[in-house]
Order: structure tokens, then C-alpha cells, then sequence
């Protein structure tokens, strides 16, 4: 249980007395094992991007020391799309290193923008009159504010149903829900 030098003696003597001589064996106590460092969740993780990245960490156990602390090297950068390293390592107080234990995390942004119309999703409007559209925004945790492409048209010349439709992408490619807008053009 403790490290250090340690001397054992070893002695005969015969029947008439006769004594041997002594023979010694000097046995060294050390920690010689380096701790174990175990990760808390997966090492290889998927994180969105523009959200809060909290590290689960790792423990590390040992031997002759139980509990040993853990270091974190490397960062995480939850603004920038990217793959990125974070490294554990621990030592024991015999100054035994650990392996090092990795987890890698994956920052991408896979959510697709939010698209909101301005005004009603069902609109009546007098045949014959200008048709100005509401229009709608588009939002995106990454990007902010997105464009918003419209298609469709509104002849308010005929009587009749015309369907708006606005479709908005952000600048990786999530496409948004398509997002409609009726409009009933009648006298």
C-alpha cells in the first residue's frame, strides 16, 4: 500500500547450530500503472451549429490514487462549421501518464430556415383591383435573416383560386417548408 524499499532477510540454521549465511531481497514498491481515462458520452458526436456546445468530459481512475484529475486540450467553435478535436489526459501522482482519449465534434448546421408569411394565409381580393402581396420573411439560426424566392401569380383580371408559393433556402442547403398563400380573387 505504500511505495518505497523494502528489505527481506532470509536465515537457516542446521540441527548442530550451524547458521547460514543470510541472503537479502530488497523488493521496490512503485506505481508504475498510469491512470485509465474513460469518456462521458460518445467520442464521436454530431452538434448544430449556433447552439451551445456543453462537454460531457471524462473521469480518470488509478490504482494507487483512485480519482485523478482530468485535462481538457482543444475547443469547440459552435459558430464555425467544422470538425473538431477535444483531448483528455490525466497523471498520476507518481507522474504516470495516461493514453490519451480523444472525442471528436462535428459542428454543422442542419437545420432547415423558418418561413413566415406577412398577412393571412387565405386572402379574398375585388376582381379587377391591384394586388400588392404581404409577402413573408424567412429566419435561420445560422444565417439570420434569409431570402425568400415567391412563385406564382395572381391574375386579378380573371375570377378564380391562385396559389403563392415562397420557398426559402439558407447558404448550406437546408431547405425551409414551403409555405402558401391563397388568394380568391372574385366581383
Amino acid at each position: 500500500a505504500t511505495a518505497g524499499t523494502y528489505t527481506l532477510t532470509y536465515s537457516a540454521i542446521d540441527s548442530a547450530g550451524n547458521e547460514a549465511t543470510a541472503i537479502t531481497r530488497t523488493i521496490i514498491v512503485a506505481d508504475t500503472i498510469a491512470p485509465v481515462i474513460v469518456l462521458n458520452g460518445a467520442a464521436n458526436l454530431s452538434h448544430e451549429q449556433g447552439t451551445t456546445y456543453t462537454d460531457a468530459g471524462a473521469t480518470a481512475s488509478d490504482i494507487a490514487d483512485g480519482s485523478v484529475t482530468v485535462t481538457t486540450s482543444g475547443t469547440v467553435d459552435t459558430t464555425t462549421a467544422g470538425t473538431y478535436t477535444l483531448t483528455y489526459s490525466a497523471t498520476d501522482s507518481a507522474g504516470n501518464a495516461a493514453s490519451a482519449v480523444t472525442r471528436t465534434v462535428i459542428v454543422a448546421d442542419t437545420m432547415a430556415p423558418i418561413i413566415t408569411l406577412s398577412g393571412s394565409a387565405s386572402v379574398n381580393h375585388e376582381q379587377g383591383t391591384t394586388y400588392s402581396d404581404a409577402g413573408a420573411s424567412a429566419s435561420d439560426s445560422v444565417d439570420g435573416s434569409v431570402s425568400v424566392t415567391t412563385s406564382g401569380t395572381v391574375d386579378t383580371a380573371t375570377a378564380g383560386t391562385y396559389t403563392l408559393t415562397y420557398t426559402a433556402t439558407d447558404r448550406v442547403g437546408n431547405a425551409a417548408t414551403t409555405v402558401t398563400r391563397t388568394v380568391i380573387v372574385a366581383d
